[in-house]
Formats: structure tokens, C-alpha cells, sequence
């Protein structure tokens, strides 16, 4: 009994010590934008995504602590009780200072100077997030999606509420991060995320025409007021049968196309109490002088003329 005790005894230190018991990293910065960081080198790129730069003494604390892979922190201004999520860049700035990007800054309210507080989070894998233009000139670039994708190649995670900025064609686009699945914080590090857009904020839709659809008057849709065509109509006649009967062929009746109405010719001279038969008959030729001069022609009623003349002996 005495030996087992001991085997278990010092088995519970073989395993790997829990997740609850691990050193985090936590610490106090003051943070400033990275237009204040000293340096020859132009470090506007921080500018563009979602990543700090913090102190050489951090990176040696970290390596003694059992981080995972890749370095995600939270970021917390405890003034303002706002808090956002991060990666990091490098480790190049003074002791006890922090870069941040001006919008990072702005969503913390923090001002040049301002304490964060900082501490090494464990962030899930992305798979959605959906995003809010600020402003409806998002929607004049051709493929916002494509553009959103390039631009959150700088980007470590995404915290809900936050308002990101990224750069296109030399011009500031502001986002808000309206939604992540499957938690409110997320890594979006080598991971496949779809990604949707709500209607940017201060959009209208642009007013359609409506089209009124004037009603005719009742005179023109009275069908008494038009007269049927009884011209040629098709598939109008019966049908015969080879066995001679004649049931089921009798013909039903075709229906009245719009092209078998004809309006009728309106009389002006109506008036109230009287009706009037117009007839299409066609009024009689009158007759000229010329026409009696030629009824009163008959064949052969002339008279001839001989050469010799009458009552002359040669």
C-alpha cells in the first residue's frame, strides 16, 4: 500500500500541469499612436491592421511562460471599461511603452499616454464575421469583398463592436465588426471565414419610378359600343369522325380576341330621341351631259355620200 501511494504520488507531476495553473502575461503600458515612435524608418504600415509593437521585456517574459502560438493579447483601458483584442508585430519599442493604431486607440478612448492593460488570451478560429461600412463610399469599389479579404491579412482577430480602418487607393474605409462567429472574440490566423456586409450606415436605396397605369374610360371598355368582325376566324369549324358519330365533336366556341372588335363609326349629327339606320350602301354615280350624249349614240345611223350625184347620166 505504502509503495503504490508513492507511484501515484509521483505520477500526478509527470502530466503536464492544467491550463488554469499556466503564468499569464499581464501587465500595465502606456500606449501611444505610431506616429510617436522614434526611428528613421516609416511605420505606417502598423497603420493598416491589427497588431501593436511592445518592448523587448516582453518577449523575454513571454518566452518563459508556456504561450500558445500565435501571440494574441487583450487589450483593456479599465477608465473607460472598453476592451479589444490584438496581435503583435514586433518587439522594438522603449520599456514600458506600446504602439497601437490610431483607430485601436480611438475604440479604447485612449489618449496619447493613457495606461492599457495587457494579457495573453487564447482566441477560437473564425468561420463568420459580417461588417458595417461607415460610411456608403465603401460601395464604389468594385469588389469590396475582395478588398476587405487583402486587407485583413493584417489583422491577428476581430473583437464584436470594434470599428477597424483599412486602406484602399489612398483613402481611409471605417468597418464595424457587427458580428463573429462562433465567439465574440476571434483569431482569423490561417483560418477559412466567410465573410458578409451589412448596408453601410446612412444608405438609401435609391427610389424606384412608379409607373401609373392610366384606366381606360367605361365608353372604350363597353364591348356594346364595338361591332364584331365576321371575317375569317380560325379553328372555328367541326370536326368528323371516321366511325361516323357525332358525339363529342361538336365545336366549342372560340374566344373573342381583342383583334375580332371593331370600333364602330360614332354619328356627329345624334341627337337626343332619334335613331338613325346607317346603311354601307354606295351612293349612285350622278349623271353628266357628257353621259346623256353617249346614251343617246346608236350604230350605224349615219348617212352616207355617194360620188356621183343623183339624176346625171354619163
Amino acid at each position: 500500500m505504502h509503495r503504490r501511494s508513492r507511484l501515484q504520488f509521483f505520477n500526478m507531476f509527470d502530466h503536464p500541469m492544467p491550463r488554469a495553473f499556466q503564468n499569464r502575461f499581464s501587465t500595465q503600458y502606456r500606449c501611444y499612436s505610431v506616429s510617436m515612435l522614434a526611428g528613421p524608418n516609416d511605420r505606417s504600415d502598423v497603420e493598416k491592421g491589427g497588431k501593436i509593437i511592445m518592448p523587448p521585456s516582453a518577449l523575454d517574459q513571454l518566452s518563459r511562460l508556456n504561450i500558445t502560438y500565435p501571440m494574441l493579447f487583450k487589450l483593456t483601458n479599465k477608465n473607460s471599461d472598453r476592451m479589444t483584442h490584438c496581435g503583435v508585430l514586433e518587439f522594438v519599442a522603449d520599456e514600458g511603452i506600446c504602439y497601437l493604431p490610431h483607430w485601436m486607440m480611438q475604440n479604447l478612448l485612449l489618449e496619447e499616454g493613457g495606461l492599457v492593460q495587457v494579457e495573453s488570451v487564447n482566441l477560437m478560429v473564425a468561420t463568420y464575421s459580417k461588417f458595417q461600412p461607415q460610411s456608403p463610399d465603401f460601395l464604389d469599389i468594385t469588389n469590396p469583398k475582395a478588398v476587405l479579404e487583402n486587407a485583413l491579412r493584417n489583422f491577428a482577430c476581430l473583437t464584436t463592436g470594434d470599428v477597424i480602418a483599412i486602406n484602399y487607393n489612398e483613402k481611409i474605409y471605417e468597418l464595424r465588426v457587427m458580428e463573429t462567429k462562433p465567439d465574440k472574440a476571434v483569431s482569423i490566423i490561417e483560418c477559412d471565414m466567410n465573410v458578409d456586409f451589412d448596408a453601410p450606415l446612412g444608405y438609401k436605396e435609391p427610389e424606384r419610378p412608379t409607373q401609373h397605369h392610366e384606366e381606360p374610360a367605361e365608353e372604350e371598355s363597353d364591348p356594346s359600343n364595338y361591332e364584331m368582325d365576321i371575317g375569317f376566324r380560325a379553328f372555328t369549324g367541326s370536326g368528323n369522325r371516321l366511325d361516323g358519330k357525332k358525339k363529342g365533336i361538336e365545336p366549342s366556341p372560340a374566344p373573342i380576341g381583342p383583334s375580332d372588335i371593331k370600333r364602330g363609326i360614332p354619328n356627329y349629327d345624334f341627337k337626343i330621341g332619334k335613331i338613325t339606320f346607317i346603311r354601307n350602301s354606295r351612293p349612285q354615280p350622278r349623271k353628266t351631259e357628257e353621259d346623256d350624249s353617249v346614251s343617246s349614240f346608236i350604230a350605224f345611223s349615219g348617212e352616207g355620200q355617194s360620188l356621183r350625184k343623183k339624176g346625171r347620166k354619163p
